[in-house]
């Protein structure tokens, strides 16, 4: 039987070779496109703009964001606007500046970043035990100050579960909304000086005032309709030159306690 003579077939130079090209023009675009994103001059961060800082030191703040900008690739230094992580930069100026409430950052001309900062506003000191902070009105302390150094509301709080770790919340929304509210009651429209206010437990707030009496709270009750009773208390059974003697007024029940019961005219 007739057999066709086998043939080697031979292969063809890998210059030839249109996947070789192929490879390598793909290799080069994507090298193309590595070294643009990554290291073209025109995309390298040449200036960062801060606002809005007060307290907090912006070369402090520049440096953090500087911190954060740079990266390593392939042993070469880049700080390319496209490999900027907004959300890790914003997480770690939190985290290392309490101060600061809200910030936002935005890249213009593809080499610039443009920073906004937001601090918080001390609304009361928070203090446990012989340290005192900065409180604002979401009541998250955030500056360890001296309680002799501010002359605001002062609040004490006897169901802090752990120490006071600036930048966290340590007094529920709700809760600062109703110490607030009080002290603004009792400075402002009672003209009432106070000196601290003590949270006992979840439900009982007591303030004390300059003059040493103080006012028992429910915290779990109607804090306005408690307000609106000390206002009459005030107005209608004890008169202003009495206020001294008083121990304290308890508008935690139905009905309201004056100690010493004397002070009540009738």
């Amino acid at each position: 039987m007739y057999r066709k003579p086998y043939r080697i077939k031979r292969k063809k130079p890998i210059l030839k070779n249109r996947f070789f090209w192929s490879g390598l023009l793909s290799l080069f675009f994507a090298g193309g496109i590595i070294y643009l994103v990554c290291f073209a001059p025109f995309f390298q961060i040449k200036g960062i703009n801060i606002s809005g800082c007060q307290k907090v030191k912006t070369q402090d703040l520049e440096s953090t964001i500087k911190s954060q900008i740079v990266k390593n690739i392939a042993f070469f230094n880049t700080q390319s606007i496209f490999l900027v992580n907004s959300g890790k930069i914003t997480a770690e100026i939190i985290k290392n500046f309490p101060q600061i409430e809200k910030i936002s950052l935005q890249k213009e001309l593809l080499d610039k970043l443009v920073v906004r900062v937001e601090e918080r506003s001390p609304v009361a000191l928070l203090c446990q035990g012989e340290k005192c902070f900065l409180i604002d009105k979401n009541g998250a302390a955030y500056e360890e100050i001296s309680g002799l150094d501010y002359q605001g509301p002062k609040i004490k709080s006897q169901i802090l579960l752990s120490e006071i770790k600036p930048g966290e919340i340590a007094i529920e929304s709700s809760l600062m909304a109703q110490i607030l509210k009080i002290n603004s009651k009792l400075s402002d429209d009672f003209k009432i000086a106070l000196q601290e206010f003590n949270i006992t437990s979840e439900q009982r707030l007591n303030v004390k005032t300059v003059s040493g009496w103080e006012v028992y709270f429910n915290l779990k009750g109607d804090v306005d309709w408690q307000i609106v009773e000390l206002k009459t208390i005030l107005e209608n059974k004890i008169p202003p030159k009495n206020w001294r003697n008083l121990d304290y007024i308890d508008l935690r029940f139905d009905r309201v306690f004056v100690s010493p019961e004397g002070l009540i005219s009738n």
